[in-house]
């Protein structure tokens, strides 16, 4: 028997995932360093409303954000989200995950390679995020400084035809 120490990763819908695995992930305080917009605590509330709101997205766009699972087991949620005629995509990951983003983030962009809608992809990053070799290696470029629901953000695009 061949041991492997490859990951599989899979995406799956939120509503698949035990709340209680989204607000352990939420209240993180490392997971608030970098999330401007995390101004408030994560409950079961929340976290249906969250979920809720994902799933609409889901019903209008035909795509969303999925919870990411790591051979079975949650490690954060992201996807795409359509904002007025841009496609853009998030990550957010449990920090003893952080290091599959680059893995996650290649096989979601897969998809939106496969999607005719999907010209492009935009990227929302906080000030606060500092090391931004994986968005270079990605091919992404950096667009502008942009505020959105009132924090600053900057944008990044990536070309996915």
């Amino acid at each position: 028997m061949t041991q492997t120490s490859e990951r599989e990763i899979t995406f799956v819908r939120l509503p698949d995932v035990s709340a209680d695995d989204i607000i352990a992930h939420m209240s993180d305080p490392r997971v608030a360093e970098h999330m401007p917009l995390l101004t408030f605590d994560w409950d079961h509330k929340t976290v249906a409303d969250f979920v809720a709101s994902k799933e609409q997205c889901w019903q209008r766009d035909g795509l969303g954000h999925w919870a990411i699972l790591c051979n079975g087991a949650y490690v954060g949620w992201g996807g795409f989200q359509k904002e007025a005629d841009e496609w853009d995509f998030g990550l957010v990951l449990r920090p003893q995950s952080f290091g599959l983003g680059g893995r996650i983030s290649k096989k979601a962009l897969k998809i939106a390679k496969a999607d005719p809608r999907i010209p492009f992809v935009t990227f929302l990053l906080p000030p606060s995020r500092k090391n931004l070799g994986a968005l270079s290696r990605l091919g992404a470029q950096f667009v502008e400084e942009t505020e959105y629901a009132g924090a600053r953000f900057m944008k990044y695009r990536l070309n996915t035809l």
